[in-house]
């Protein structure tokens, strides 16, 4: 029997114009969703009462919802990940169309899409019938495609403008914000670009996560106060009284973390942690700024489901990061769910002339460094370098500064900076120490620096550094700079390292305003040690700060110089970032003791194409090449 085409049609017809059902995506969660036990700590049937915060921000991605964006600002260990895919899979089960997934790498996409996609669609039946298996023949299943009836899933990472650009896309799921690069391949900010993917859809949906970072610096936070900025009110389960849990409100004992409860703003009574269950359940959204289009979340980690993260831990967290910065704001980042706000002012460089005044004698490494880098600043009648020793708590003291005075267009200033890496400097304790790493500026007299780097006899030791605003980590990966005849880059030629220059002075600019406690035996993780040096030294080393501009419509904090030279802050930057190239982040203390107990008495006889020939015994724990 034939079938009627024209009833086939007209019913595809039909089926196109009837519009998106009223269903939830938390009711299509609960009904439909399973955890996966490799993707989950609770595999089973997903239950939006387990997190009930999470319910209206999943319900804001619905069609029937008067919302276009939806952010979400949140610490750690709160599920806001998983709430965006159940999202996706309502698109691919109930409301079908073009989705674009954007991870901060194309290699977080690959592994997202492989631990958490393929496991979303595998463990829901309602899913798993409409995405084909990845081993049929044409099946439309890849690692960065999903195809399924109505619809398309891509993932891409915002490091690819290719990825960005691929397709239009009603759909748009942007997580992690806060970790994309500032620009992708000189087009642009990948946010801006992914959105314009979504402009011919008069009924879009954009979500947008993040934990965030730095004030001023933060996508998500910008995003978040562009919104009506909505936070989750709890009941008091003695008064009733709802309020958002705040970090000023977590009371306990000192030392004893265990105590830790909630205290009540309103009735001040001490809430167990037990009885968070029944205040999730009782809470409800807030907005400070009712009326905008835009639905903002924020949610700290005080908010985990009893069983995944407790007050208790927050309060261990806090007490065992006192005293150390990065760990400090990796808790109001991951914690708190809060950006970490710098202070724009600059150190008092008289604070740091004085507490010199009777340190470590000079060109002395002091018992406790154990690994020598050296940063250098290339200008157009000297170099300047600092040479910088590293210890355990992330300490270092300075050794020494030099300038190396004539043209550095020309030979002789190059061959002074080789004879610094014949050197051997002597420590305390009566170990001999040559300098590992020589990191050098490559803005300024760029080729006349690649030379050097190519021709030194110590070019095993000698690292091409390129400051880069934007970058989120002490250096990235390294680019090969030497090409062949047919157009290659030589692998084994030389190799530019990108360095996150505005976050290693935000490190450093937080180290030098530390203060050691009156009587305090020990000092503070991070500590910055010098001799005494004169004045202009420190007035280099503090002489820029962060200021806020308005960069595209976003708060931005830019450094700027208060003062014309700077070259002893960026001789300090260039010799941190050499030491986060050679490992020294990833070292506990056992490894730092290792370097002082294994260190040779080198000389410069023994200097040997490279220099220290610990160096080339090691080469493969200390040089990334």
């Amino acid at each position: 029997m034939l079938a009627d085409g024209a009833a086939v049609y007209r019913k595809g017809f039909l089926k196109g114009l009837r519009p998106d059902p009223v269903w939830s995506v938390s009711q299509w969660a609960d009904d439909r969703r399973f955890l996966s036990q490799k993707a989950s700590s609770e595999p089973g049937r997903w239950k939006t009462a387990r997190t009930p915060y999470l319910g209206e921000i999943m319900d804001s991605l619905s069609p029937h919802e008067d919302c276009e964006m939806v952010v979400v600002m949140a610490g750690a260990q709160l599920g806001k990940s998983e709430s965006g895919f159940n999202w996706i899979g309502y698109v691919v089960d109930v409301a079908p169309g073009p989705m674009l997934m954007v991870q901060p790498t194309v290699e977080t996409a690959k592994r997202v899409s492989k631990q958490r996609i393929d496991a979303l669609f595998e463990e829901s039946p309602a899913l798993r019938a409409k995405i084909k298996p990845p081993r049929e023949r044409d099946s439309g299943n890849t690692v960065f495609s999903k195809e399924f009836p109505g619809g398309i899933l891509i993932l891409t990472g915002a490091n690819s403008a290719v990825g960005l650009r691929s397709m239009p896309a009603r759909y748009l799921f942007m997580d992690e914000v806060d970790g994309y690069p500032g620009d992708v391949d000189g087009e642009g900010d990948p946010v801006n670009l992914a959105m314009a993917r979504t402009r011919t859809f008069a009924r879009r949906k954009v979500l947008l996560t993040s934990t965030p970072t730095i004030s001023g610096r933060s996508r998500i936070e910008a995003a978040y106060e562009d919104s009506d900025r909505r936070r989750y009110h709890v009941p008091c389960p003695e008064c009733g009284h709802k309020a958002p849990i705040l970090w000023r409100n977590i009371k306990w004992e000192k030392g004893n973390p265990e105590t830790a409860r909630l205290a009540c703003e309103e009735c001040g009574c001490l809430i167990p942690e037990h009885r968070k269950t029944q205040m999730l359940a009782g809470g409800e959204w807030v907005a400070e700024n009712p009326g905008h289009r835009t639905r903002g979340f924020h949610i700290s980690s005080l908010y985990s489901p009893v069983g995944w993260y407790s007050w208790e831990q927050a309060v261990r967290e806090w007490e065992s990061c006192q005293g150390n910065q990065e760990r400090l704001r990796t808790f109001v980042n991951t914690v708190l769910g809060e950006t970490w706000a710098d202070r724009g002012e600059s150190p008092d460089w008289v604070v740091l002339w004085e507490r010199s005044r009777g340190g470590h004698e000079r060109s002395i490494i002091p018992e406790g460094g154990c690994l020598l880098t050296a940063g250098m600043d290339v200008q157009a009648d000297r170099l300047e370098l600092e040479l910088v020793a590293w210890g355990k708590s992330q300490q270092s003291w300075s050794v020494d500064y030099r300038q190396i005075f004539g043209d550095t267009a020309g030979d002789e200033v190059w061959a002074k900076a080789d004879d610094l890496l014949d050197e051997v400097f002597t420590s305390e304790v009566g170990i001999d120490f040559a300098v590992r790493g020589l990191g050098v500026d490559t803005g300024f007299q760029t080729q006349r620096v690649y030379h050097w780097a190519r021709f030194s006899r110590h070019k095993e030791r000698i690292f091409l550094l390129k400051g880069q605003d934007s970058l989120a980590m002490p250096v990235g990966t390294a680019r090969g700079i030497d090409m062949n005849w047919r157009g290659q880059r030589h692998s084994n030629g030389a190799r530019v390292y990108p360095v996150g220059v505005s976050l290693l002075k935000d490190e450093l600019y937080g180290r030098l305003k530390m203060r050691r406690e009156p009587g305090a035996e020990d000092y503070p993780t991070g500590w910055c040690f010098f001799p005494e040096y004169d004045e202009e030294y420190f007035k280099m080393l503090t002489a820029e700060e962060k200021v806020a501009k308005l960069v595209k419509g976003y708060r931005r904090y830019q450094w700027e110089k208060t003062r014309d030279r700077n070259e002893a802050l960026d001789c300090r930057v260039y010799s941190r970032a050499v030491a986060a190239i050679l490992g020294a982040d990833k070292y506990a203390d056992a490894d730092w003791d290792s370097l002082t107990s294994a260190a040779p008495r080198t000389t410069a006889a023994n200097d040997n194409n490279g220099g220290d020939p610990w160096i080339q015994r090691r080469r493969g724990n200390w040089i990334n090449r």
